[in-house]
């Protein structure tokens, strides 16, 4: 005899699980789309499952990660669902189109006559000029979408950086605090930033094809503090850190002028920075002993040390210069 065992199925689509776990919360639509900055329509379509009215999944699947991240939500089991309601409704749309397409057509009152199938192809011309005009319209008025998946607006943390990621649209180009940053072909984006003790201000702005540009800002706060001299240390303890480069963190600024410029640079032995650099941008850094900068354009990359502009880092304009600084200043400089 064949037994056959229940098995237990979540019953609620996936809208239904958003739906009831907003109401558990007491949260509004509104509320939802102000803390993930996702618009309030498209969280109405998520609930009511009309998939269809959606944009591309790219997008989709950052609107539920940060909607998991929102709730305390595991954002793979969201994305899973989705996935999965989201081909039934694509199988249930094909059977309905082809039970349609299989229904017996009647002829027997329809004469086609070359003059018809003229006016029907001049009709589907001009139409499809107008569809086409209207697209590359709507693209050149329109600013390029742009979603910042993490970090959240107004996080707290104790560390001295943040992994921020999003999304744009795929032509576009994305700056980060005025740096420009690379998309990859279905316009994901990531950078890690660097903090500064306080309030942190980061700025993402894309830049579509036709120079319309939308930007957004998060702002994050850093608790963590400038490690000082303990004041109860001894005069010996106080003099061995400053003879080993253990001394109070100081603040580098790295810029260039003139043209863009190649740069790798080593915080306390670790690659902090790696890339070209444009002009009217800059690189910050809290270092605790030394920096390390190398540049193929030694005559246009300039250090400024806690404020104080040390100059150029070379004023040899052939071959890749690389320079290293403490608090006090240059240390050691190379041509490679």
């Amino acid at each position: 005899m064949v037994r056959f065992t229940t098995k237990k199925i979540d019953s609620l689509t996936l809208g239904e699980r958003m739906k009831k776990i907003r109401n558990e919360r007491r949260l509004s639509l509104s509320e939802i789309s102000k803390s993930t900055r996702i618009q309030t329509k498209y969280l109405e379509y998520l609930e009511e499952g009309e998939y269809m009215k959606l944009p591309a999944d790219v997008y989709v699947r950052g609107f539920l990660r940060s909607y998991a991240i929102l709730m305390g939500l595991n954002e793979c089991v969201l994305i899973k669902q989705y996935e999965r309601e989201k081909g039934i409704h694509k199988n249930i749309k094909n059977i309905s189109e082809c039970e349609t397409s299989n229904a017996p057509i009647s002829f027997s009152s329809l004469v086609i006559t070359p003059k018809m199938i003229i006016i029907g192809a001049v009709v589907m011309l001009v139409a499809s000029s107008f569809v086409y005009l209207y697209a590359q319209v709507n693209n050149f008025v329109s600013a390029p979408r742009l979603v910042i998946i993490k970090p959240a607006d107004g996080l707290i943390t104790d560390g001295n950086s943040t992994h921020l990621t999003g999304m744009a649209e795929k032509d576009a180009m994305v700056f980060v605090n005025d740096q420009k940053v690379l998309v990859s072909e279905n316009g994901e984006f990531s950078e890690d930033i660097n903090l500064r003790p306080g309030q942190n201000v980061i700025s993402v702005k894309a830049r579509s094809k036709f120079d319309k540009e939308a930007t957004q800002t998060v702002t994050v706060n850093a608790n963590f503090q400038n490690q000082a001299t303990d004041s109860t240390e001894s005069g010996l303890e106080q003099a061995d850190k400053v003879q080993d480069g253990s001394a109070d963190p100081f603040l580098v600024e790295v810029y260039v002028k003139n043209n863009p410029t190649w740069l790798s640079i080593e915080v306390d032995g670790e690659v902090k920075y790696s890339g070209t650099l444009d002009l009217k941008s800059k690189q910050n850094f809290n270092v605790q002993n030394s920096i390390e900068v190398t540049s193929n354009k030694a005559a246009d990359t300039f250090v400024k040390i806690n404020g104080k502009d040390l100059g150029q880092l070379s004023e040899e304009s052939i071959g890749t210069v690389k320079a290293s600084y403490d608090a006090s200043g240059k240390v050691v400089k190379g041509q490679e």
